[in-house]
């Protein structure tokens, strides 16, 4: 599920709208320039929140390096290698409190250009050559003019890039001519295929669907010739969250064969022999594309549609039919109708209030199977259910047909406070954790062609002092989890981690990389700010020694607990205590199969030890080794940076010294020595301009730093116990 860490009584009083939500977390917002041109280095301004103390400016490519420039904050030069892989990375920044959350930086071919002025008019239009990328931040209320040059039938794709690489833009894109007259439109985000009608200047102009403007909105301007009538070039994107399950293992990344027009009617019908693997398009406009092939009786194929999960705005269908002839009559039954890749767990019940996950990783797309009952000809139809008016060649799909390959794909993302009213908070989480927390993952499942059996989940290459443990996904199941944790002496330090999947499949061992989903954005309230996940190109951990968690809770020996099936188990737990809370007494649920039906663990406020007593017979827990972490929410005293306040003191008494020496200088000078004496009021000026900006500081972190309540997830450290069996009573 989204969630299960409870809504709390008080979070439903008017005191929890004061309330912060979880500790802060370092978050990557902006990115500018946005990408770059192999081979070439460039100056990157980044900014976020709780970034105090960068230090670094890191990718998920290592042929992208960065070092910082001196005397400009939070400025990097980023040396792009000329072999960088084409396409969308993962930035971030290493900080006070850790590793930030990700922004995307793009590599490409193209020269690259900043936009540096306003150009909301004809007349201050951005002149752009043809084969280049501008990069820019959406204006207010306004309209970003461009222009470029163009011979007669000279084709030009151009792509507004936003949602795509994490920008909150959705971008409207019109090309005019001087005249001012609007040539072609593209609403949808898409490529605008545009082909010169004269030679002349021609215009580009882009603005917000809702003419919203400022940081959060960039966006890449690419302006590309297309040669022929070879399909338009798009620029790289993100993963969605759907993309997990695509594509199978051992694909080719060509299919081997193409979908023929015309195919659309039974007479059309493409001849095809299974197993197949084609690659088709949902064009023109209500295509639905036929394939007749011949089945046996007992038979059982699955069919796989990709084309959502290609980064596409597709909804595919796909229908087999029996094809029954009497004399020259043609009947067709049918024998499935397959549509969407269900997700895993519960999703939203619509688009805007979420009370289901924001991590939706089914997808539109086809994977079901059908059963052949007899002997003949069948027909599959393969269709956009979208697709009845829109006339795109670039909506492509892959059409697989196969016997049963039985496998999984996983996917994991940070648990998720569940709020008052059914609010969602959705934030990006970095791995950036604190001596003495520890964190949990949900960890979901796509099963592929029947594979039904449990799944273990293992992390590695973890910075010293960081451990991870999984909880199964279970036999029929598809939600597990992953228990991270922080020793409470851990060492400040930053990896690169590796998350895998593992499970037996007809008898052998194999393994499925994870793939990690995150916020693009922090979501605050996502009844009235979507969230937008994706998937993560990599998975970096970090361990800060600025601040500790605020509550530990473990076993009190880190062992393997071991108790017969159908006995009772006291497990003692050990809590420490490092902040103020509100309230009585946490109470805990469990994580890990077996366990979910354990009854609320209640560890009183301030109680070093507690006993978990786990009661088997009721829980009905079979034999066998098991892993559980107890869970739930609880509102801590919580003092942001209060490090920074006692350097701001010191910076303060140093500006306070500084202005006092000045204005002595400046008053002794005063009546002796005219020329002198105007250079020291000069500098007792500059002395009053720092201490205004230590003293404005100073009043900046003295107000971050006011305890403030903050109510955020806790979780154990992960608990091992090994269920015996019963000993059989001698007769």
């Amino acid at each position: 599920m989204f969630s299960r860490v409870f809504c709390l009584s008080f979070l439903l009083s008017l005191s929890a709208f004061a309330q912060q939500v979880t500790l802060p977390l370092p978050r990557l917002l902006t990115v500018s320039p946005m990408g770059g041109q192999a081979g070439t280095t460039v100056e990157v301004k980044v900014t976020g929140e709780n970034l105090e103390d960068v230090s670094a400016l890191t990718f998920s490519d290592p042929k992208i390096t960065a070092q910082p420039v001196a005397g400009k904050e939070n400025t990097f030069a980023v040396s792009i290698a000329k072999d960088a892989a084409v396409g969308v990375h993962d930035a971030r920044v290493m900080s006070r409190l850790g590793v930030s959350s990700a922004r995307a930086f793009t590599v490409g071919l193209l020269p690259e250009v900043v936009r540096e002025k306003p150009n909301t008019s004809v007349e201050t239009a951005l002149k752009l050559p043809v084969n280049s990328v501008c990069n820019a931040v959406m204006t207010q209320r306004a309209v970003d003019h461009y222009s470029f040059e163009a011979k007669k039938g000279q084709r030009v794709a151009i792509e507004c890039a936003a949602g795509k690489i994490d920008s909150k833009l959705t971008p409207v894109l019109i090309v005019g001519d001087t005249q001012g007259r609007d040539l072609a439109v593209n609403r949808t985000g898409g490529v605008l295929d545009f082909t010169a009608p004269a030679d002349g200047t021609y215009l580009v102009k882009v603005n917000d669907l809702t003419y919203q403007g400022g940081s959060s909105l960039f966006y890449r301007l690419v302006l590309q010739e297309v040669a022929g009538d070879a399909p338009a070039p798009r620029h790289p994107s993100t993963q969605t969250v759907s993309m997990m399950s695509w594509p199978p293992v051992g694909l080719a990344e060509i299919a081997p064969a193409r979908e023929t027009e015309p195919n659309n009617t039974a007479g059309q019908a493409q001849k095809i022999t299974l197993p197949c693997d084609l690659a088709g398009s949902f064009f023109p406009a209500a295509d639905v594309d036929t394939f007749e092939f011949t089945a046996k009786k007992g038979e059982t194929w699955w069919v796989e549609v990709a084309s959502e999960r290609l980064g596409l705005n597709t909804d595919a269908f796909a229908l087999v039919q029996q094809v029954k002839k009497e004399g020259d009559k043609e009947t067709l039954v049918d024998v499935a109708e397959l549509y969407d890749i269900a997700s895993p767990v519960k999703v939203s019940s619509n688009g805007y209030s979420y009370d289901g996950p924001p991590y939706n990783a089914g997808s539109p797309d086809v994977n079901g199977k059908f059963e052949v009952k007899e002997d003949g000809t069948y027909r599959l139809q393969v269709r956009d259910l979208f697709g009845g008016t829109r006339n795109d060649p670039a909506n492509v799909y892959r059409l697989i047909v196969r016997q049963a390959q039985p496998d999984f794909s996983i996917a994991a993302w940070s648990v998720h406070m569940t709020l008052r009213n059914g609010d969602r908070n959705a934030l990006s989480k970095p791995l950036a954790l604190r001596p003495g927390s520890t964190v949990a993952f949900e960890v979901v499942a796509i099963r592929r062609d029947g594979f039904d059996g449990p799944i273990d989940i293992t992390m590695e290459n973890l910075p010293p002092g960081v451990t991870a443990a999984g909880l199964r996904i279970p036999t029929g199941k598809s939600l597990g989890h992953l228990i991270i944790s922080a020793a409470g002496d851990a060492k400040p330090g930053v990896s690169v981690a590796k998350v895998t999947g593992h499970a037996s499949i007809d008898g052998k061992d194999v393994a499925r990389p994870c793939k990690v989903a995150s916020m693009e954005w922090p979501s605050r309230n996502a009844k009235s700010d979507i969230p937008a996940p994706r998937l993560m190109a990599d998975v970096p951990v970090s361990v800060t020694d600025s601040e500790v968690a605020p509550v530990t809770i473990a076993a009190a020996e880190e062992k393997v607990w071991k108790a017969k099936a159908g006995e009772k188990l006291t497990i003692p737990l050990k809590i420490d205590w490092r902040n103020d809370f509100t309230g009585t007494s946490i109470k805990l649920k469990a994580y890990g199969d077996g366990f979910t039906g354990l009854k609320d663990v209640d560890i009183p406020m301030k109680a070093d030890h507690q006993d978990l007593v786990l009661d088997l017979a009721a829980l009905k827990v079979a034999p066998g080794d098991y892993t559980l972490a107890l869970y739930g929410s609880a509102v801590s005293k919580y003092r942001y940076n209060p490090q920074a306040v006692i350097l701001a003191e010191a910076e303060q008494k140093k500006a306070e010294q500084e202005l006092a020496a000045a204005a002595a200088k400046a008053k002794e000078l005063a009546a002796t020595d005219e020329e002198a004496a105007k250079k020291a009021a000069a500098k007792q000026k500059a002395a009053e301009t720092a201490m205004a900006e230590v003293a404005k500081r100073m009043k900046s972190v003295t107000a971050a730093a006011e305890p403030k309540d903050t109510v955020d997830i806790v979780v154990s450290r992960p608990i091992r116990i090994t269920v015996e069996a019963a000993e059989v009573a001698a007769k």
